[in-house]
C-alpha cells in the first residue's frame, strides 16, 4: 500500500501508528506502542494514493470530510509525531515539487488589492461572534500569539503579557496618537488607551469587528479616546506617533510589502515607533499551506525574514529591534484547540460537523507546525531615526 510505505518512511526515527485501510487491512508503520497504538482508520480507498500525491492538501481535506478517524489518540497526536519525525524537510518528493510550484504560482497571483483584501478578511473574521467566543481569551479576545512567561499561565494572563510586552516596545507617552492596523476586536487598542492615556485609532476590514469595537467603546465610555474605522491601511492619511499591527501583516500580500512599509514611513512622525507582530517562517520564502489557503485564510501568506528586510530598507525605515518568539504560538494554539474541542457540540449547532473538523484541523496543524516545523512569530520595532527609542539598550522593555 502506497500510503503505508510513506508512513513507514516518516516514522523511521520515533513512534509509529497502525493504519487500517478502507477494506479493513492493517499495516504497521514505524514502531507504535502495540498495546495501545495510535490508529488511523480510512474510509475512502482513493486516499491510498491521494495522500502521498499531495499530503499537505489531501490529508486535511479527507479528515474534514470524515474519511479519516483516529483511535487511541487524536489528530494532534498524529501531527505532532509526524512533524517531529520530518522536521523542516518535505514529506516526499511529490510534496517538494508541488511546494515549489505553489510558491511560484502564489507569487504571481498574490495581488491583495483593497477590494480583494476586504473580501478575504470578511470570509474569515465575519463568521459570527459566537465562533470566536468558543476558544479565544475572555478578557481581550486576542486572535494572535500570546506571550507565556511560565508554563502554568492561563491563556488570559498570557494574552495580557503579550499586550504589555508590545506596549513597552512602543514606549508610549500620554497624549500621543496611536494607530492600530488590523485592530481585531479592540483588545490592544483599549489597553493602550487605558495604560497610556493615548488617543487610539483602530482600523480593520471586518465589519463585524468594527461594529463590535464601536459598541464596546461606548459601553466603556472610551469613545472619546478610542475610535474605530472600517478602513484599509492604504487609505490612511493622518500622522501618528505610534503604529502597531498585530496579526494583520499575513493578510497584506507579498506584492504589497513595500506598499505597507512605505505607508508606515509616510504616516509615522519622525520620532515615531512602529511595532509589527507577524507570523513568520525561519525557512526561505515559500507558499502558504494549501489547506489553510483554501479553507481558512484566502489571500494569506507567511513571510520569511528575508521577505521583510528588503522592503524595510527600501522605504527608509530602520529595524531597531527584532525579537523571534518561539514556543509561544504552539502553546496558544493548543489552548485554543482545547477550548474549541470542549465546545465542539456548540460549534456543530452553530455550523455543522464538517466545519468543526475543518477548524480542528486548522488549529491542530498550526500547533504542530509551530512546535516542530518552520513557523515562529517576529516582532519588529521600526523607527525613522536613532533618537526615536531610548538609549539604554532594550532595558526599557523589561523594566
Amino acid at each position: 500500500m502506497l500510503l503505508a510505505r510513506l508512513l513507514s518512511r516518516i516514522f523511521n526515527k520515533k513512534g509509529g501508528i497502525v493504519l487500517i485501510d478502507s477494506q479493513g487491512q492493517k499495516y504497521i508503520c514505524g514502531k507504535p506502542n502495540l498495546q495501545n497504538p495510535l490508529t488511523m482508520k480510512l474510509s475512502n480507498k482513493a486516499l491510498n494514493w491521494k495522500i502521498p500525491l499531495n499530503p499537505d492538501l489531501n490529508f486535511p481535506e479527507a479528515y474534514m470530510r470524515g474519511e479519516i478517524e483516529f483511535i487511541n489518540g487524536s489528530l494532534l497526536d498524529f501531527l505532532n509525531m509526524t512533524f517531529e519525525n520530518i522536521g523542516r524537510s518535505e514529506i516526499n518528493i511529490y510534496g517538494s515539487v508541488i511546494k515549489k510550484f505553489l510558491h511560484s504560482w502564489r507569487f504571481i497571483t498574490n495581488y491583495n488589492f483593497p477590494h480583494k483584501s476586504k473580501k478575504d478578511i470578511q470570509y474569515h473574521y465575519d463568521k459570527g461572534e459566537d465562533l470566536y467566543d468558543l476558544f479565544l481569551d475572555k478578557k481581550h479576545r486576542q486572535y494572535s500569539c500570546a506571550y507565556f512567561l511560565s508554563k502554568d499561565e492561563s491563556l488570559e494572563d498570557a494574552q495580557q503579557n503579550k499586550i504589555n510586552h508590545i506596549i513597552k516596545k512602543l514606549n508610549l507617552h500620554p497624549g500621543q496618537k496611536v494607530l492600530d492596523i488590523g485592530c481585531g476586536w479592540g483588545g490592544m487598542a483599549f489597553e493602550i488607551a487605558r495604560q497610556s492615556q493615548c488617543e487610539v485609532t483602530g482600523i480593520s476590514l471586518s465589519e463585524n469587528q468594527i461594529n463590535y469595537c464601536n459598541k464596546k467603546a461606548k459601553e466603556l465610555k472610551k469613545d472619546n479616546q478610542v475610535h474605530f474605522e472600517l478602513c484599509d491601511y492604504r487609505a490612511v492619511k493622518e500622522k501618528f506617533e505610534r503604529i502597531v499591527s498585530v496579526g494583520a501583516f499575513e493578510h497584506f500580500g507579498k506584492k504589497f510589502y513595500k506598499t505597507f512599509f512605505k505607508k508606515i514611513s509616510n504616516i509615522m512622525t519622525d520620532d515615531g515607533i512602529c511595532l509589527l507582530h507577524t507570523i513568520g517562517s525561519v525557512d526561505p520564502p515559500g507558499p502558504v499551506q494549501p489547506f489553510i489557503q483554501r479553507r481558512i485564510f484566502p489571500g494569506g501568506i507567511i513571510p520569511s525574514l528575508s521577505d521583510l528586510i528588503g522592503p524595510i530598507e527600501k522605504t527608509g525605515l530602520i529595524l531597531a529591534d527584532c525579537e523571534t518568539l518561539i514556543h509561544h504560538y504552539d502553546k496558544t494554539l493548543k489552548a485554543w484547540l482545547d477550548r474549541f474541542l470542549k465546545n465542539k457540540e456548540k460549534a456543530k449547532s452553530l455550523y455543522n460537523k464538517e466545519f468543526v473538523r475543518m477548524w480542528e484541523c486548522y488549529l491542530s496543524m498550526n500547533s504542530a507546525a509551530f512546535t516542530f516545523r518552520d513557523l515562529v512569530v517576529y516582532q519588529l520595532q521600526l523607527v525613522k531615526n536613532f533618537t526615536a527609542i531610548p538609549s539604554n539598550l532594550r532595558n526599557y522593555i523589561y523594566q
